[in-house]
Protein backbone atom coordinates (compact mmCIF):
# COMPACT_ATOMS: atom_id res chain seq x y z
CA UNK A 1 0.00 0.00 0.00
CA UNK A 2 1.29 3.47 -0.88
CA UNK A 3 1.18 5.04 2.04
CA UNK A 4 -0.13 9.53 2.04
CA UNK A 5 2.87 11.28 3.22
CA UNK A 6 2.37 13.78 5.42
CA UNK A 7 4.18 17.05 6.64
CA UNK A 8 3.41 18.23 10.25
CA UNK A 9 4.65 22.12 10.67
CA UNK A 10 3.66 23.54 13.66
CA UNK A 11 5.81 25.17 16.80
CA UNK A 12 4.30 23.44 19.59
CA UNK A 13 6.02 19.66 19.91
CA UNK A 14 2.83 18.96 22.49
CA UNK A 15 0.92 19.35 19.45
CA UNK A 16 3.08 17.55 16.96
CA UNK A 17 3.61 14.78 19.09
CA UNK A 18 -0.18 14.14 19.68
CA UNK A 19 -1.40 14.59 15.64
CA UNK A 20 1.44 11.60 15.22
CA UNK A 21 0.11 9.41 17.58
CA UNK A 22 -3.38 9.75 15.90
CA UNK A 23 -1.87 9.15 12.42
CA UNK A 24 -0.33 6.10 13.33
CA UNK A 25 -3.17 4.56 13.66
CA UNK A 26 -3.83 4.83 10.25
CA UNK A 27 -2.30 2.18 7.82
CA UNK A 28 -2.35 4.50 4.75
CA UNK A 29 -0.65 7.41 6.40
CA UNK A 30 2.98 8.75 7.46
CA UNK A 31 4.12 11.07 8.75
CA UNK A 32 7.41 11.98 6.50
CA UNK A 33 8.46 14.81 8.46
CA UNK A 34 7.96 17.82 10.86
CA UNK A 35 8.82 21.71 10.88
CA UNK A 36 8.79 24.14 13.56
CA UNK A 37 8.43 27.17 11.13
CA UNK A 38 7.19 28.10 8.03
CA UNK A 39 10.65 28.45 6.70
CA UNK A 40 10.99 25.01 6.95
CA UNK A 41 7.80 23.76 6.35
CA UNK A 42 8.04 25.34 2.85
CA UNK A 43 11.82 23.82 2.71
CA UNK A 44 10.56 20.00 3.29
CA UNK A 45 7.11 20.38 1.48
CA UNK A 46 9.23 21.35 -1.49
CA UNK A 47 12.03 18.83 -1.10
CA UNK A 48 10.40 15.84 0.25
CA UNK A 49 7.74 14.96 -2.20
CA UNK A 50 5.02 14.99 0.41
CA UNK A 51 1.34 14.45 -0.09
CA UNK A 52 -0.41 16.76 2.56
CA UNK A 53 0.95 19.66 4.80
CA UNK A 54 -0.89 20.04 8.09
CA UNK A 55 0.13 23.85 8.98
CA UNK A 56 -0.38 25.70 11.72
CA UNK A 57 -1.35 29.66 10.89
CA UNK A 58 0.83 30.96 13.82
CA UNK A 59 4.23 30.08 13.71
CA UNK A 60 7.34 32.16 14.89
CA UNK A 61 9.52 33.30 11.91
CA UNK A 62 7.29 32.77 8.84
CA UNK A 63 3.99 32.50 9.66
CA UNK A 64 1.49 29.61 8.29
CA UNK A 65 -0.01 32.27 5.60
CA UNK A 66 3.32 33.52 4.02
CA UNK A 67 4.49 29.73 4.21
CA UNK A 68 1.22 28.66 1.99
CA UNK A 69 1.63 31.38 -0.45
CA UNK A 70 5.37 29.52 -1.25
CA UNK A 71 4.18 26.25 -1.37
CA UNK A 72 1.14 26.90 -3.20
CA UNK A 73 3.41 28.75 -5.88
CA UNK A 74 6.56 26.20 -5.48
CA UNK A 75 4.98 22.81 -4.75
CA UNK A 76 1.39 23.27 -6.40
CA UNK A 77 1.05 19.83 -6.20
CA UNK A 78 1.27 19.72 -2.37
CA UNK A 79 -2.08 19.91 -0.39
CA UNK A 80 -2.17 22.03 2.49
CA UNK A 81 -4.78 22.11 5.48
CA UNK A 82 -4.20 24.82 8.10
CA UNK A 83 -4.41 24.00 12.16
CA UNK A 84 -6.30 26.35 13.40
CA UNK A 85 -8.35 27.48 16.63
CA UNK A 86 -11.60 28.31 17.36
CA UNK A 87 -11.82 32.56 16.70
CA UNK A 88 -9.36 32.96 13.91
CA UNK A 89 -11.70 33.73 11.21
CA UNK A 90 -9.90 36.04 9.27
CA UNK A 91 -6.71 34.10 8.96
CA UNK A 92 -8.77 31.00 7.93
CA UNK A 93 -10.26 33.25 5.15
CA UNK A 94 -7.27 34.36 4.07
CA UNK A 95 -6.08 31.16 4.11
CA UNK A 96 -8.74 29.56 1.76
CA UNK A 97 -8.24 32.05 -0.83
CA UNK A 98 -4.70 31.66 -0.93
CA UNK A 99 -5.45 28.34 -1.85
CA UNK A 100 -5.45 25.96 1.52
CA UNK A 101 -6.75 22.75 0.75
CA UNK A 102 -8.86 23.76 4.03
CA UNK A 103 -8.73 24.12 7.64
CA UNK A 104 -9.59 21.57 10.68
CA UNK A 105 -9.70 22.55 15.02
CA UNK A 106 -6.77 21.79 16.70
CA UNK A 107 -9.46 20.10 19.18
CA UNK A 108 -10.35 17.65 15.88
CA UNK A 109 -11.13 14.59 16.92
CA UNK A 110 -8.55 11.39 15.93
CA UNK A 111 -11.17 10.03 13.43
CA UNK A 112 -11.90 13.26 11.84
CA UNK A 113 -8.30 14.28 11.33
CA UNK A 114 -7.30 10.80 9.48
CA UNK A 115 -10.41 11.03 7.31
CA UNK A 116 -9.26 15.03 6.38
CA UNK A 117 -5.52 14.20 5.52
CA UNK A 118 -7.54 10.95 3.30
CA UNK A 119 -9.79 13.93 1.72
CA UNK A 120 -7.09 16.22 1.48
CA UNK A 121 -4.60 13.78 -0.45
CA UNK A 122 -7.61 13.22 -2.89
CA UNK A 123 -8.10 16.92 -3.71
CA UNK A 124 -10.90 17.06 -1.36
CA UNK A 125 -12.18 20.51 0.70
CA UNK A 126 -11.75 20.03 4.26
CA UNK A 127 -13.93 22.53 5.99
CA UNK A 128 -14.35 22.15 9.81
CA UNK A 129 -18.51 22.19 9.91
CA UNK A 130 -18.70 23.86 13.49
CA UNK A 131 -17.38 27.33 12.03
CA UNK A 132 -17.45 27.23 7.87
CA UNK A 133 -20.83 28.66 7.80
CA UNK A 134 -19.72 31.47 10.22
CA UNK A 135 -16.79 32.15 7.89
CA UNK A 136 -18.50 32.25 5.06
CA UNK A 137 -21.17 34.67 5.85
CA UNK A 138 -19.00 36.91 8.05
CA UNK A 139 -15.67 36.67 5.64
CA UNK A 140 -15.96 35.12 2.51
CA UNK A 141 -19.48 37.09 1.37
CA UNK A 142 -18.42 38.64 -2.00
CA UNK A 143 -18.59 42.63 -2.74
CA UNK A 144 -19.66 43.78 -5.88
CA UNK A 145 -16.84 43.63 -7.71
CA UNK A 146 -15.92 40.25 -6.57
CA UNK A 147 -19.95 38.84 -6.96
CA UNK A 148 -19.69 40.45 -10.63
CA UNK A 149 -16.61 38.50 -11.19
CA UNK A 150 -17.36 35.31 -9.69
CA UNK A 151 -20.60 35.50 -11.94
CA UNK A 152 -18.83 36.10 -14.85
CA UNK A 153 -16.77 33.18 -14.46
CA UNK A 154 -19.11 31.04 -13.63
CA UNK A 155 -21.32 31.69 -17.09
CA UNK A 156 -18.46 30.47 -18.78
CA UNK A 157 -19.35 27.10 -17.50
CA UNK A 158 -21.85 24.42 -19.49
CA UNK A 159 -24.99 23.37 -17.57
CA UNK A 160 -23.64 19.95 -16.54
CA UNK A 161 -20.25 21.85 -15.18
CA UNK A 162 -22.77 24.25 -13.45
CA UNK A 163 -24.24 21.05 -11.62
CA UNK A 164 -21.12 20.21 -10.59
CA UNK A 165 -19.74 23.08 -9.39
CA UNK A 166 -22.78 23.52 -6.92
CA UNK A 167 -22.33 20.04 -5.72
CA UNK A 168 -18.39 21.62 -4.84
CA UNK A 169 -20.02 24.40 -3.05
CA UNK A 170 -22.08 21.91 -1.05
CA UNK A 171 -18.89 20.11 0.31
CA UNK A 172 -19.79 17.53 -1.87
CA UNK A 173 -17.25 14.19 -2.84
CA UNK A 174 -16.78 13.08 -6.18
CA UNK A 175 -19.17 9.89 -5.18
CA UNK A 176 -21.62 11.88 -3.24
CA UNK A 177 -21.94 14.13 -6.56
CA UNK A 178 -21.94 11.02 -8.79
CA UNK A 179 -25.02 9.71 -6.78
CA UNK A 180 -26.75 13.04 -6.73
CA UNK A 181 -26.48 13.85 -10.38
CA UNK A 182 -26.88 10.17 -12.00
CA UNK A 183 -23.27 10.38 -13.46
CA UNK A 184 -20.36 8.25 -12.86
CA UNK A 185 -17.57 8.98 -10.25
CA UNK A 186 -14.92 8.78 -12.76
CA UNK A 187 -16.89 11.95 -14.68
CA UNK A 188 -17.40 13.67 -11.93
CA UNK A 189 -13.57 13.64 -11.72
CA UNK A 190 -13.23 14.88 -15.03
CA UNK A 191 -15.68 17.75 -14.74
CA UNK A 192 -14.13 19.15 -11.87
CA UNK A 193 -10.63 19.00 -13.08
CA UNK A 194 -12.44 20.96 -16.22
CA UNK A 195 -14.39 23.41 -13.55
CA UNK A 196 -11.01 24.24 -11.53
CA UNK A 197 -8.79 25.01 -15.00
CA UNK A 198 -11.64 27.17 -16.45
CA UNK A 199 -12.07 28.97 -13.00
CA UNK A 200 -8.70 29.42 -12.62
CA UNK A 201 -8.71 27.70 -8.91
CA UNK A 202 -5.99 25.69 -7.45
CA UNK A 203 -8.44 23.62 -5.23
CA UNK A 204 -12.21 22.64 -4.86
CA UNK A 205 -11.47 25.41 -1.73
CA UNK A 206 -11.28 27.92 -4.28
CA UNK A 207 -14.37 27.03 -6.89
CA UNK A 208 -16.53 26.51 -3.83
CA UNK A 209 -15.91 30.11 -2.49
CA UNK A 210 -16.32 31.34 -6.36
CA UNK A 211 -20.08 29.34 -6.43
CA UNK A 212 -20.64 31.27 -3.17
CA UNK A 213 -20.07 34.72 -4.37
CA UNK A 214 -21.66 34.00 -7.33
CA UNK A 215 -24.62 33.54 -5.96
CA UNK A 216 -25.27 29.60 -7.31
CA UNK A 217 -25.57 27.51 -3.83
CA UNK A 218 -29.24 26.79 -2.67
CA UNK A 219 -30.06 28.85 0.09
Amino acid sequence: MERIQVLLADDERLLRAGVRLVLRHAEDIEVAAEAEDGGQAVEMACCLGVDVVLMDIRMPGMDGLAALDQIVAKAPGVHVVMLTTFGEHDYIARALRAGAAGFILKDTGPQELIQAVRAAAHGGAILSPRITREIINEYLHGDEGRTAEARRLVGMLTDREREVLVMIGLGASNADAARRLYMGEGTVKTYVSRILSKLGCANRVQAAIIAHDAGVLPV
